[in-house]
């Protein structure tokens, strides 16, 4: 989520990942990796990025819809798999 968030704003503001390696001290590789979801910053890091981007570090966190479509896709699941089960049930 993060790293979508991330490249979401990085490319709104007209960066290539190139260019804000530059700009904020972080390398290229670790921009990449943090956008592929390789990498999940530390507090302080993500202030960083987001003083950097020129935003609140909120909206690097705050969930996007495709993490709010995958979070709705788990609870579907975890109720359709207690649906249909005896109570008395434990597993066996």
């Amino acid at each position: 989520m993060v790293g979508r968030n991330f490249a979401r704003l990085r490319q709104a503001k007209g960066f290539t990942q190139e260019q804000f390696a530059e700009v904020s001290g972080v390398t290229q590789q670790y921009v990449s990796d943090l956008e592929r979801g390789l990498r999940n910053p530390t507090v302080v890091t993500l202030y960083n990025l987001a003083s950097a981007l020129g935003v609140s570090h909120v909206e690097l966190v705050t969930p996007d819809d495709e993490a709010l479509r995958e979070s709705a896709k788990l609870a579907k699941r975890k109720s359709g798999k207690t649906q249909g089960r005896d109570p008395g049930d434990k597993g066996r």
